[in-house]
């Protein structure tokens, strides 16, 4: 493989492994809450804290990430520009945190849990911590220290998962047991209920924190250089925008349910529990986006500065789809096993799951398309797409939810997805083209969506009776192979040229 895309395959690896880790762990808890709430209301409540969370780490982040990768390259005093970009995200947090610990009744009440402030204040203090490790996290990405940053980041969701399954697994039944009853009385109180899911999440943050200050300690010294903070807050904030209209696309769903969910049967709340909970089903697509990105967002940086190759642009982005399709793929013939990640009384949401995973397919693509607005600079057309995105999903979960409900929250990211796929793409041709291979990526996606649609709706497995399961199976697994060997057949001449190239 050509040494460009060896570095890229090889850094996807390590951060794939280290994102597979940290999410299976995290997503543990997934089946975890499902089955212990019981109800999908207590879950709903869950989720609907995570999105607003989700919203305001992208304005708390404010864009300095990417920002940090890019002026990095662009500065030969790399050292300043971490403290710079740190300094500021510590001021930044540091005021969002006192405000938010001063205000914490009246935003509960906003959001229609006066009764429970102190969830706003736990969620403040969490939210201000983890932004300000954006930054840190980022230089050990861009100084190729994939190990480390692997090991932080399992450290802190093994922490959360294992601070959850301690508070609302092992203390209740300690209690029930009336083992060591005074000593968990004091560590536990059961009226906290889901708070502790919270309180879990907020001890990991803070040892998170701690172990990234001892780690960067040598580098640590809050300064400032204020022109070239103008220069980077002139790239980042348009960036702010785009993560926070994009973060919007994917998490203003939840909100919405709230408010346009529910009937005579069930609440809001019980829909939000039902949506998210399925949602989650998808995991194995955002896994693999989640480590592409990571390893990818530097790589694309690094190859801009150095060769300029537009090919490699267009070969990563092919093999990325065959991923994906592949990825989509094994979910959905094996959905009778997946269906097991929740709780018996969420699995009425399974509907969402393809939908779901086409739609991040195409938000995988979106991020690989991206790189012409931030490659150039020119990031304000990518905030552009994405706030006019945001407006498309508010508009169509207004008009779908209280239609078919969660069901229309799923079709509505599908649609904006696929809309804003096409505005990225038609513009990036004209400002920085890339010669992506259009013909072979629809190619590949719709032997995916075909071999599918066999499965589910050509093949008549109701009438094999008892045997229904496995025979299932068996033709799904074959579908599966199917697709591999027809991509494999694609691709051989240019597998074998790679091999050669890296044999040379």
């Amino acid at each position: 493989m050509e040494e460009p895309l060896k570095k890229l395959a090889t850094q996807t690896v390590i951060y794939g492994g280290t994102t597979m880790v940290q999410r299976f762990l995290s997503y543990v808890l997934v089946p975890f809450h499902t089955y212990i709430f019981g109800n999908p209301e207590y879950y709903g409540i869950y989720n609907e804290f995570y999105a607003y969370s989700a919203l305001l780490l992208v304005v708390l982040s404010y864009g300095m990430e990417t920002t940090f990768f890019r002026f990095s390259e662009l500065e030969n005093d790399r050292k300043k520009v971490f403290r710079t970009a740190l300094t500021a995200l510590f001021c930044t947090s540091s005021l969002f945190v006192v405000l938010g610990l001063i205000f914490s009744g009246q935003i509960a009440s906003l959001i229609d849990y006066a009764q429970h402030p102190e969830y706003v204040r736990w969620f403040v203090l969490m939210l201000g911590l983890d932004a300000m490790t954006y930054v840190p996290y980022a230089k050990l990405r861009s100084e190729n220290r994939p190990y480390l940053f692997a090991f932080l980041k399992i450290c802190n969701v093994a922490l959360n998962v294992g601070l959850n399954v301690f508070f609302l697994w092992i203390c209740p039944k300690m209690l029930e047991n009336n083992i060591l009853p005074d000593l968990i009385s004091h560590i536990y109180k059961p009226e906290i209920g889901i708070g502790y899911a919270f309180i879990s999440n907020l001890i990991a943050s803070c040892v998170q924190f701690i172990m990234l200050f001892f780690t960067h300690l040598k580098f640590i010294k809050l300064s400032i250089d204020w022109q070239l903070l103008k220069r980077m807050l002139k790239y980042a904030l348009p960036l702010m925008i785009l993560g926070l209209a994009g973060i919007a696309n994917e998490s203003i769903d939840r909100i919405m349910l709230k408010f346009l969910a529910g009937d005579i049967s069930h609440t809001a709340m019980y829909y939000v529990g039902v949506y998210s909970a399925c949602v989650k089903i998808a995991i194995l697509m955002r896994l693999f986006q989640e480590a592409f990105r990571f390893a990818a967002e530097p790589f694309f940086f690094s190859l801009y500065q150095k060769h300029n190759d537009k090919e490699k642009y267009a070969q990563v982005m092919t093999y990325f789809v065959i991923v994906c399709g592949f990825i989509f793929l094994f979910v959905m013939m094996y959905i009778d096993g997946f269906q097991y990640f929740t709780g018996k009384e969420y699995r009425e949401g399974m509907a969402v799951v393809p939908i779901m995973l086409l739609a991040y397919l195409i938000l995988g693509i979106n991020f690989n398309l991206s790189i012409w607005y931030k490659l150039t600079g020119k990031t304000q057309y990518g905030a552009y797409i994405t706030v006019c995105g945001t407006v498309l999903t508010i508009g169509l979960n207004f008009l779908l939810i209280p239609t078919i409900g969660f069901m229309g929250a799923a079709w509505t990211h599908l649609i904006t997805y696929f809309a804003m796929m096409l505005a990225s793409y038609f513009l990036g041709q004209k400002v920085y083209p890339v010669p992506y291979n259009v013909k072979k990526i629809l190619l590949y996606i719709s032997v995916a969506l075909a071999l599918f649609s066999i499965s589910y709706f050509l093949i008549p497995f109701q009438y094999f009776g008892e045997h229904q399961l496995v025979i299932k199976l068996i033709i799904n697994t074959l579908i599966l192979f199917s697709y591999v060997a027809f991509v494999y057949f694609k691709e051989f001449k240019c597998i074998r040229r790679m091999k050669k190239a890296s044999q040379n």
